[in-house]
Parts: C-alpha cells; sequence; structure tokens
C-alpha cells in the first residue's frame, strides 16, 4: 500500500506558547488505558484546558478563533518528558497535521514523523514572527513546506524551517510509515520465510 508523499501542510495555525512542554500535558497518563488510540483527540492538553469540575479554562484551543486549526506552533523542546506515543497520537487525533518549534525531544520527534506529522524547527526569532502573525490573523493560511524547508504565513511572511533529511526524504517520497511499510512488503517477509528451514511457517 502506497503512502501519501507529504511535501506541504496547509491549513489554519494555533499557538500553544511555552517551552519544555512535556508529554504529560500533552496527554495525562490517566488517558492512557486505551486499547486504541481512538478518541484521543478529545484529551489534548486536557489539564490545561480544563479544570477539576471539567469547566473549560482560557485556553488557545478552547478560543472558538482558533478552532479547526491544523498547525500547532509552540516553543523549545516541544514533546519532552516520557516517551508516550500517546502524545503525537492525541496531536493526531485532534487534527493536527504538522507543528512548528524551536526544538523537539527526539523520541517524541520519531513518533511524530511515523504518523505523517512533520515537525519543523524554527529560529526562535523567527516562530516569535510566525506566533505573531497568527494571533493577528486566526484566519490567516499557514503552508509548512516539507520540501523547501519553509513557512509560510498568508502573503506577508515567509521564514526558513528545518527538518532533519532523513525525515524530510521519508515525508516527500511517502515513506514515512515504517509498519505501512513491512505490511506492503508482507508477501516477500512470507516468501523469505518459507525459504528458512527453522522457521516452519506452513
Amino acid at each position: 500500500m502506497a503512502l501519501e508523499p507529504i511535501t506541504e501542510v496547509r491549513g489554519r495555525a494555533v499557538v500553544v506558547p511555552g517551552n519544555d512542554i512535556d508529554t504529560d500535558r500533552i496527554i495525562p497518563a490517566r488517558f492512557m488505558k486505551c486499547v486504541t488510540f481512538d478518541g484521543l483527540g478529545r484529551y489534548a492538553f486536557y489539564d490545561a484546558r480544563f479544570d477539576e469540575q471539567d469547566r473549560p479554562r482560557a485556553h488557545p484551543l478552547n478560543d472558538p478563533r482558533f478552532e479547526g486549526a491544523s498547525i500547532l506552533v509552540s516553543g523549545r523542546n516541544f514533546g519532552c518528558g516520557s516517551s508516550r506515543e500517546h502524545a503525537p497520537q492525541a496531536l493526531a487525533k485532534a487534527g493536527f497535521r504538522a507543528v512548528l518549534a524551536e526544538s523537539f525531544a527526539e523520541i517524541f520527534f520519531g513518533n511524530s514523523t511515523t504518523l505523517g506529522m512533520p515537525c519543523m524547527t524554527l529560529a526562535p526569532d523567527d516562530i516569535a514572527r510566525v506566533a505573531a502573525a497568527v494571533e493577528a490573523d486566526p484566519a490567516a493560511q499557514v503552508c509548512v513546506d516539507v520540501a523547501a524547508g519553509a513557512v509560510r504565513v498568508g502573503d506577508a511572511l515567509d521564514v526558513a524551517a528545518s527538518i532533519p533529511d532523513a525525515q524530510r526524504t521519508a515525508l516527500v517520497s511517502g515513506n514515512w510509515d515504517p509498519i505501512g511499510q513491512l505490511l506492503e512488503g508482507a508477501d516477500r517477509v512470507r516468501a523469505l520465510a518459507d525459504e528458512l528451514p527453522y522457521l516452519g511457517f506452513a
């Protein structure tokens, strides 16, 4: 099964400010009892968005101006803390298709890439410029250009963004999901297994 090449992501953005936003903040541990990742999106940033009585707090993801945003903008060391795969899954299930930040925790970055969700790194000044443009015009269309290494906000802002070459190549070539690649090669795997007498697949 061929995977979709991801050369760019377009949509509206929302800014969740702060540095060192860890995976427990992205998806609190008590919501990780699911058998599948379905439904995790509703719990993304839950404790930051709701109080102990489940009443909404003032938070960018509760702001109607940013409803439907598919690009998340944040600060330094995004996705740090525990290595839970549920964090990028929660963001993806919440509708996010790309994350922009000053830097990312390595495991979060890797897990996001295998979901086809590019994590692009921007210089601090450029993150601030993107954030300001999004806050000024929540309806602005943002283009995360994975292939060219750029982020554009409307017609007024165009800044450089980086992603390691290996991940860029995987995304733009449609080879970003190793499990998908394994399933695609299932017939070849079985054929090789059948040639190995010690496996005994009949």
